[in-house]
């Protein structure tokens, strides 16, 4: 199970992650999650871009479609959108916005070394996950730290 320790230090690599991503560009949840070591945790990636502080840009995380799937966030529709405008992110005339073009990838756009140093200067702004938060990562389906339930023999 993960401890409130595991918790903050994971928020607090993420929202690294995002700061570290480049004013008109974007990033994807499960670009942010592979580069955490999560492969498979771009739902995961979303509760924590839903603790995300005003000094973390959250508009530069989107979906892996190039869609602005946590614009609620924002309070506002189009609060999101007008963000990236503002960074000058122009969008596809299906709202989507082109991934090839404005696209960073911790994973391919930072070295290894590059990455390691970034996880290790991030302690300079912790973050500390909530309640709800904690509690989905150690019960949602979806979470990789999630403890299966012990099975039921017959």
């Amino acid at each position: 199970m993960i401890t409130q320790e595991e918790a903050d230090q994971l928020i607090t690599r993420a929202f690294a992650l995002v700061r570290a991503c480049p004013e008109g560009r974007v990033t994807t949840y499960s670009w942010l999650a592979r580069a955490l070591g999560y492969p498979r945790g771009a739902r995961m990636l979303g509760w924590i871009m839903n603790e995300a502080h005003e000094d973390v840009p959250a508009q530069r995380v989107i979906n892996s479609k190039g869609e602005l799937t946590g614009s609620w966030a924002f309070g506002q529709p189009g609060t999101m959108r007008q963000l990236l405008e503002n960074e000058g992110i122009l969008f596809l005339e299906s709202g989507r916005v082109d991934l090839k073009r404005y696209g960073w990838d911790p994973n391919h756009d930072l070295s290894a070394d590059e990455l390691q140093a970034l996880f290790a200067a991030s302690s300079t702004h912790p973050a500390i996950a909530s309640e709800g938060l904690l509690r989905l990562l150690r019960t949602d389906i979806a979470s990789p730290f999630r403890t299966p339930s012990p099975q039921k023999t017959s």
